[in-house]
């Protein structure tokens, strides 16, 4: 069977056709043969990412950017929207994943997704909206860590000049000397340095043979008591002997002439609880406590008396006269009976 020549060129055309659409289409971003999930990310910029670019997640390409458009607003983090797909048969998109768009490495710009691990919130779905971030390119970061290293170098090369001014206006002609002086001033002193260590080196030559005999004579001395030690040890056990035997005796001694008191006080209190004796006698006896109040009280009235009237008691003569004492009244005689018969009954 025979084509003729128009049919195979309109299969050749249509063949070309959808090859070239296949092919634009692979070009844009899109599988070969179509089928890809669309996803639309908004972020406040572009962040140098272009339609073509790739999507990342841990480091595997698993789709791609396919349109890049401006839509301005009021949001201001919503002011760039990029439409992209999955390739990838096996990737479902988490919610809760971040879209970071910017500098994957130093060459290369694209979206880069960072997998939630909570996957409780479920999947997005292909055509939803998901907002995105802008991540720092790697020149701006170098740059934000490289300006303070460079503000400090600064200071520092303005320091370092300024140290080098004050040094050089330092370094004169008269620095100069001053130093020369104080390197000859140090030469000097190691020269007399070395002299001092020439005079004692001397010294202890002359003196070593003494050094030596004192050494020897230490050396005997240490071996006489080393060869003494039993001696010294017996000595000194017979002074501990002693010395205990001392302190035992005596605390014996006073210890028996403690206890004999003890029991001389506690028989003179058991005879006075008891009832026995002078001392119970004057405790327990109320009535020869009153009459010793009364007579002491009575021994008062008479001494009283006596300062008062002297001539009552005492017979003196004036002049040759005798003169009589005062006579008494019938109860002065009775008191002083009363008091002259208890002194004779005590």
């Amino acid at each position: 069977m025979k084509f003729s020549k128009e049919i195979i060129t309109g299969v050749i055309t249509v063949a070309a056709i959808t090859l070239l659409v296949f092919g634009v289409n692979f070009l844009k971003g899109n599988s070969f043969f179509g089928g890809d999930d669309i996803y639309y990310a908004y972020f406040p910029s572009s962040g140098g990412v272009a339609a073509s670019t790739s999507v990342y997640v841990d480091g595997v390409q698993i789709g791609k950017v396919l349109e890049v458009d401006y839509i301005g607003g009021t949001d201001s983090l919503r002011k760039v929207r990029m439409k992209f797909n999955i390739q990838h048969e096996n990737f479902k998109l988490p919610k809760g994943s971040t879209l970071e768009a910017g500098g994957i490495d130093l060459f290369s710009k694209g979206i880069l997704v960072t997998v939630s691990q909570d996957l409780s919130k479920g999947y997005y779905k292909p055509g939803s909206s998901i907002q995105g971030i802008v991540s720092v390119d790697i020149m701006s970061q170098v740059q934000a860590y490289a300006d303070p290293i460079t503000q400090q170098l600064q200071v520092m090369l303005a320091s370092v000049d300024k140290m080098v001014k004050g040094f050089s206006a330092f370094w004169d002609n008269t620095a100069t000397s001053e130093i020369e002086s104080s390197m000859k001033e140090v030469q000097i002193a190691i020269r007399k340095f070395g002299e001092a260590a020439t005079q004692i080196q001397d010294l202890v030559g002359d003196e070593r043979v003494k050094i030596s005999r004192i050494m020897s004579n230490v050396q005997s001395i240490t071996e006489t008591l080393k060869e003494s030690d039993d001696q010294v040890k017996h000595i000194l056990g017979n002074v501990e002997r002693v010395t205990d035997q001392m302190v035992t005796a005596d605390f014996k001694s006073v210890m028996e002439d403690a206890q004999k008191t003890l029991k001389s006080v506690n028989a003179v209190l058991d005879a006075a609880t008891n009832g026995n004796g002078t001392l119970a006698k004057l405790v327990n006896d109320e009535k020869l406590y009153n009459e010793l109040v009364e007579t002491n009280s009575d021994l008062q009235v008479l001494l009283k008396d006596l300062k008062l009237h002297p001539e009552r008691y005492i017979h003196f003569s004036v002049i040759g006269g005798k003169v009589k004492g005062a006579d008494f009244t019938p109860e002065e005689e009775k008191d002083l009976k009363k008091v002259v018969d208890e002194r004779k009954g005590n």
